[in-house]
């Protein structure tokens, strides 16, 4: 059976969740070969094999902290000429999208972006993708070189799947780009405590009917009764209410939760290109008309600052 190259997204050795979603998908075309660098990278193997890699090729060097995105670039490429994979797949965060299509340029082969599925074909993977705001889905399949194909967190689930996971040290060389755009500092982002926007199971968001930074703390504290991330309209980021970083849409974050909750937004393009892909999506807001509603599965035409609180309290209320 072909192997398939799975792009590895850790922090000091613990697996992101799109990685381990990633193998899910990587088992339906092929046998799963992971590429853990960087601090930790050999730790990941144990979560790794029992998610079904049959290998885990690993490589730690101060490149891949010091310098932007190339180095990394260097070793995927490194474990592409050593292992010729059927694919190779990475999750559609905006660092794995840039590592994939500079392999992509080098290895002579075609990409496909934020797929939500992935299925073998006679004539290579074949990749589903919402198109126009999600207006549309399509098939596409890679024409020309071995696909390179990114996936949107949350689009596939995980699945444990013991294998081998046999560890192997990557030899790489890096590149004279590699060490071209140096880090100079970091700053921790302040933790929350909520998951991570584009990975979470649940989503809740606020828009411009929110009605100031201040109110803010209603759709958080329905957030946390759920255990869900928190995102923001563009109206609502735009008007200094809440993070850019929490941003929902298509100049801010694609999400593709399980459960979205619009609260107080319209529904404008912009938002829905970022979140129309959400298994269930549920709006609140008191213009009955808005176009979100068009395209939820539960509305409610209310004011937030009724419908929410008493949803929260009723969510707590149960959890006792």
């Amino acid at each position: 059976m072909a192997e398939v190259l799975v792009y590895v997204d850790h922090v000091d050795g613990a697996v992101r969740k799109p990685t381990l979603e990633l193998l899910t998908l990587a088992r339906r075309i092929g046998e799963p070969v992971a590429v853990a660098l960087g601090n930790g990278a050999a730790d990941t193997a144990a979560v790794l094999a029992e998610h079904g890699a049959v290998k885990v090729l690993t490589a730690d060097a101060p490149e891949f902290a010091d310098y932007l995105v190339v180095p990394k670039v260097d070793a995927l490429q490194a474990a592409f000429e050593a292992v010729s994979p059927a694919a190779v797949l990475l999750s559609s965060s905006a660092e794995a999208k840039e590592i994939a299509a500079r392999l992509a340029l080098r290895i002579g082969s075609g990409i496909i972006t934020d797929a939500v599925d992935l299925e073998a074909g006679d004539q290579g993977p074949v990749a589903t993708q919402s198109a126009f705001a999600a207006s549309y889905t399509t098939k596409s399949r890679v024409s020309k070189g071995v696909p390179v194909i990114t996936v949107k967190p949350n689009s596939a689930p995980v699945e444990p799947a013991a294998a081998a996971g046999a560890v192997e040290t990557l030899a790489v060389s890096f590149s004279a780009q590699a060490t071209g755009t140096k880090v100079l500092s970091r700053t921790p982002r302040e933790s929350t405590g909520r998951p991570e926007l584009t990975e979470a199971a649940i989503v809740v968001s606020g828009g411009r009917g929110v009605n100031g930074a201040e109110n803010f703390a209603v759709i958080e504290a329905l957030a946390d009764s759920l255990g869900a991330a928190v995102g923001a309209s563009r109206a609502a980021v735009d008007a200094g209410w809440y993070p850019h970083t929490n941003q929902v849409g298509q100049t801010g974050k694609s999400v593709s939760p399980q459960l979205y909750i619009a609260s107080g937004i319209s529904g404008a393009i912009q938002h829905r290109a970022g979140m129309q892909t959400s298994k269930t999506i549920v709006a609140v807001n008191k213009d009955a008309e808005a176009p979100i509603f068009d395209l939820v599965d539960y509305g409610v035409v209310g004011d937030l600052f009724d419908v929410v609180p008493q949803l929260t309290e009723e969510i707590n209320s149960r959890k006792g």
